[in-house]
C-alpha cells in the first residue's frame, strides 16, 4: 500500500509543483487549500505525511502542526514544513510547533524527494517498532493469565 502524503498549500502553482515532483515516489497524494481544511482531510485521507505550507488562511502552519502534534490520534504524522520563511524565528517557532523537518522555498526537487523518502522510512520504521511493542505487550498478557 502505497504511503498517503497530503500537500497543504493555498497557492496553486506550489501545490502543482509539489505534486509533481513527488512523481517519482510511490505515494497517493491529496492536496488541502488552507489550514482548517489541512485539518479536515487529515481526518478523512489519514496521511503519512504532510508537506505543510506556514503561510495559510484560517490557520497557519504553525496552528495546524500544533493541533496535529497534539492529538494522541495524529502526532504520529511526520510533517515537513515548507516556507518561504528562513528567519531563525520561524524555524523555532516551526520546531517548537512540533515539525518533524522544515525545507525553504524554492523548493528543490532532489533535496525534496530525499527528504519525503527519508521521512517515510523513519515512519516505516516507528509503525514496525509501535507493532513489535503491541505485539511484546499482548504475549505478556497472555501469559499473565493466572495459571502460575
Amino acid at each position: 500500500m502505497p504511503n498517503r502524503i497530503l500537500i497543504a498549500d493555498d497557492n496553486e502553482p506550489n501545490r502543482e509543483l509539489l505534486d509533481a515532483y513527488l512523481a517519482g515516489i510511490d505515494c497517493e497524494t491529496e492536496i488541502a487549500v488552507d489550514g482548517q481544511d489541512t485539518l479536515d482531510k487529515v481526518a478523512s485521507f489519514k496521511p503519512d505525511l504532510i508537506l505543510l505550507d506556514i503561510m495559510m488562511p484560517k490557520l497557519s502552519g504553525f496552528e495546524v502542526c500544533k493541533k496535529i502534534k497534539e492529538n494522541s490520534a495524529t502526532k504520529h504524522i511526520m510533517i515537513l514544513m515548507v516556507t518561504a520563511l528562513n528567519e531563525l524565528g520561524d524555524i523555532e517557532r516551526a520546531v517548537s510547533a512540533g515539525t518533524d523537518d522544515f525545507l525553504s522555498k524554492p523548493v528543490n526537487k532532489v533535496e525534496l524527494t530525499k527528504r519525503v523518502q527519508n521521512m517515510l522510512k523513519l515512519k516505516d520504521i516507528s509503525d514496525e517498532n509501535e507493532r513489535l511493542r503491541r505485539y511484546i505487550e499482548e504475549m505478556g498478557d497472555d501469559r499473565g493469565d493466572g495459571n502460575s
